[in-house]
């Protein structure tokens, strides 16, 4: 077989795993989209309610973008308690009268749109996102308050669900717009939430806000009284003042919302660098065929570049050193961007074998450093493309002072001031995750393609090192393993690491935001830059950075 028809072989092969790990997850997310099923859909169409989602698309601007973020957040979470999709919220960045908002929307056919602990983190990270870009937050209310039996893990910590109202007072006075939409149930402390924003709606016959429904007020008090007369919209908007516009229906709140963002004044932008946008010269799609499923395969990460940015083109800063990082100034959908991505090449190792790339070297890490100092120094935007296994071990290693050029990097990554973007397209282990700015390092956004892989280590090398140091105290005690006893307690680390690192898994928890296709990597960069040109860019003070 010619090299020719080997590479179109690995091509086609890699492409229909890539298409089929997008297919996996389209699929998975129509079933979260579903949230508590069609009778609960139907029972919410009885009572005068539109779908959760139903809401959302006609809050945004008719065929306009929305980036959703956490679908997949209590993925596989909260079964013993019958699930929870997407956390029973719908979180997103999109449009509203031409303007990028961040839309928080409960599900109320998921618990009653009851708060689990990952809904309060994502509502957090909805509010995080809003405060970071400076960017107004709508909150479409419809939610019984803290799902009961598990009060502990939601109600009194910092994290907790009180953390929500502390940030609407916070974004009041940073002048972040706020309108909440009371279109169902909010209880309890959840009432606080539309009264702590700018602005409340509330819909008759379906929107209520009480501290104690009428159950709880009949036994503190002994008081007999209805839902609509104690927190409905005319008791609200007639008597208690509480709320600020009636609306009749679902569709009139929300066009009214609409009404209401479209008047808001120009925003103080902060100027990043934006000239007419302009598609990659090579098709986006042969990113499937050229990045391989297989995490332990090289491959040209330039390539995969080209299919990402404007015209295709790359300016590489110091293309000649520090090889495994690429560093490059690029535009993507016209925005001018710095891009830090890690370079799968081969290496060879002392004994002249061929070993895989994906480490960060020295040279690598000095190279990044400086690169990540000039685009503050420019005010350009950065994005992390990983796919790292970690810096470089070994004694030839330690002695070049890795741990010194690897805190280099993390130093720069920590204090950087311009917005940071990361895309996790593979691996990312280790050391390796935090200098390429994962989520502990404030990435505005941090999204993962299927193929992702997010842990301390690979599940075989965590595996090999678990299982020698259990066959060793086995031995000690005078018990050691048969070879296939060894290899059972191999497989089953292995299998509970290889789990542990799905992207899956880091969405449920919203170690990232999302799960995308490769094909959206532009379009979510680009809104994610958007929203935060709403936000001042402080002044850059990268701390001791030793040389």
């Amino acid at each position: 077989m010619s090299k020719s028809s080997e590479y179109n072989l690995a091509f086609n092969k890699q492409e229909d795993a890539n298409r089929l790990g997008v297919a996996k997850m389209l699929h998975r997310l129509e079933r979260i989209k579903a949230g508590g099923g069609q009778k609960k859909m139907e029972r919410l169409s009885e009572q005068g309610k539109l779908p959760p989602r139903e809401r959302v698309r006609l809050l945004l601007d008719e065929d306009s973008p929305f980036l959703e973020i956490g679908a997949f957040a209590a993925y596989d979470m909260y079964e013993e308690h019958g699930g929870c999709p997407a956390a029973g919220v719908i979180v997103g960045l999109g449009y509203i009268a031409k303007r990028i908002c961040i839309v928080v929307a409960n599900d109320p056919t998921v618990k009653a749109g009851a708060w689990f602990p990952m809904t309060g983190k994502k509502n957090l990270r909805a509010q995080e996102i809003a405060m970071e870009n400076r960017i107004p937050i709508i909150y479409l209310v419809d939610s019984a308050g803290v799902y009961l039996p598990m009060q502990d893990e939601i109600f009194p910590d910092k994290e907790h669900f009180g953390r929500i109202f502390r940030n609407n007072a916070r974004m009041s006075s940073m002048g972040i717009p706020q309108i909440a939409a009371v279109m169902g149930s909010c209880v309890a402390g959840g009432a606080y939430l539309p009264i702590m924003s700018d602005e409340a709606l509330i819909v008759e016959g379906t929107g209520s806000i009480f501290l104690a429904g009428p159950y709880l007020v009949k036994a503190a008090i002994g008081e007999d009284v209805d839902q609509e007369t104690l927190g409905g919209a005319d008791t609200h908007c007639v008597i208690s003042g509480v709320t600020d516009y009636k609306m009749p229906d679902d569709k009139t709140c929300l066009s009214t919302i609409r009404d209401l963002v479209s008047r808001y004044g120009q925003p103080d932008l902060t100027g990043f660098n934006r000239i007419k946008p302009s598609l990659p010269a090579l098709p986006e799609e042969e990113i499937y065929g050229l990045f391989p499923g297989d995490s332990g395969k090289p491959y040209d990460t330039k390539e995969i570049l080209k299919r990402l940015v404007d015209d295709s083109l790359l300016t590489e800063y110091k293309k000649d050193y520090g090889k495994s990082i690429i560093c490059a100034y690029a535009r993507i959908d016209g925005w001018s961007v710095g891009i830090v991505a890690n370079h799968r090449e081969v290496v060879k190792n002392g004994k002249g074998e061929m070993q895989f790339g994906g480490v960060i070297y020295s040279d690598s890490a000095d190279k990044a450093t400086r690169f990540i100092l000039n685009c503050n120094q420019k005010k350009i935007p950065l994005v992390f493309l990983h796919d790292v296994t970690g810096f470089m071990v070994g004694s030839r290693s330690e002695h070049g002072g890795i741990i010194k050029d690897g805190a280099k990097m993390v130093n720069a990554v920590a204090n950087s001031t311009v917005p940071k973007f990361t895309i996790i397209m593979g691996n990312s282990y280790g050391a390796g995750n935090y200098a390429m700015c994962g989520k502990a390092y404030d990435p505005r956004l941090i999204l993962a393609w299927p193929t992702a892989k997010i842990a301390v280590m690979g599940g075989e090398q965590a595996a090999k090192v678990l299982t020698q140091i259990q066959v060793e105290t086995l031995k000690r005690k005078g018990h050691p393993p048969q070879p296939e006893e060894e290899e059972e307690l191999f497989q089953k680390i292995k299998s509970k690491y290889d789990e542990q690192a799905s992207p899956y898994y880091a969405a449920a928890r919203l170690w990232v935001d999302g799960i995308i296709d490769p094909l959206e990597t532009r379009l979510a960069i680009s809104m994610g830059i958007e929203a935060a040109n709403h936000a001042p860019v402080e002044h850059f003070n990268p701390g001791v950075i030793q040389t």
